[in-house]
C-alpha cells in the first residue's frame, strides 16, 4: 500500500513537472489562441451569416417596422464591437513580458498555497480575468483576493475584504511562474 502511494505521488510530481515546464508561455499563448479562435468564429458570422440574415430581413419589406432587420443590424454591431475588443486584448496580452514578473513574490501565473483563518488549506493560481474560475482555484489578478496576493512572499499574512466578508490567509508555499517553468 505504501509503495503504491509513493508511486502515485511520483507520477503526480512528474505530471506536474511536465505541466509546469511549458506553463509560463503557454498561459499567455493559451489566452491569445482562445481569443483568436473567437475572433475567427465572429468574423465568419460577420462576413457570411449576418449578411444573409440582413438580406433575408430586407426582403420582408418596410425596414422601419422590420424587427428582424433591426435585430440583425444590432447583432452586427455587437459582433463588430466584440471583435474590436478581442483584437485589442490580444495585442495587450502579446506585450506581456514574462521576465518582468517577480521571481520571489506572487504575480501572474503564481501558485499560492495558503491556510485560511479557519484552518482550511487552499491552493490558488493567479491568472488573467479571462481565465478565472474560482471553483477550480483560478483567481484573477484583478479580483480582491488576487490583488491582495500580488507581491506577497511565502510566510506573509494576507487580510482580504471580499463581498462575503473579511478573510485572512497565510501563504505557506509559493511557486512563481518562473519556478513552474523550470
Amino acid at each position: 500500500m505504501v509503495f503504491r502511494v509513493k508511486l502515485l505521488a511520483r507520477k503526480l510530481r512528474i505530471t506536474l513537472w511536465y505541466y509546469r515546464l511549458a506553463m509560463a508561455e503557454s498561459m499567455k499563448d493559451r489566452l491569445i489562441r482562445k481569443f483568436e479562435d473567437e475572433i475567427q468564429t465572429l468574423n465568419y458570422e460577420l462576413k457570411l451569416e449576418l449578411p444573409k440574415e440582413i438580406k433575408r430581413a430586407r426582403e420582408l419589406g418596410d425596414l422601419r417596422e422590420n424587427a428582424e432587420y433591426a435585430a440583425a443590424k444590432e447583432r452586427q454591431r455587437l459582433v463588430e464591437a466584440r471583435i474590436s475588443m478581442l483584437q485589442k486584448r490580444v495585442s495587450e496580452i502579446a506585450l506581456i513580458n514574462v521576465d518582468r514578473i517577480p521571481k520571489d513574490r506572487a504575480g501572474f501565473g503564481s501558485t499560492v498555497h495558503v491556510i485560511e483563518g479557519n484552518g482550511e488549506k487552499l491552493v490558488f493560481q493567479l491568472v488573467m480575468p479571462e481565465d478565472a474560475d474560482a471553483a477550480k482555484g483560478l483567481i484573477s489578478t484583478t479580483s480582491p483576493i488576487g490583488r491582495a496576493f500580488l507581491n506577497k512572499e511565502e510566510g506573509d499574512s494576507v487580510k482580504v475584504t471580499t463581498p462575503g466578508g473579511t478573510r485572512e490567509f497565510e501563504i505557506v508555499k509559493l511557486l512563481t511562474i518562473h519556478d513552474e517553468a523550470e
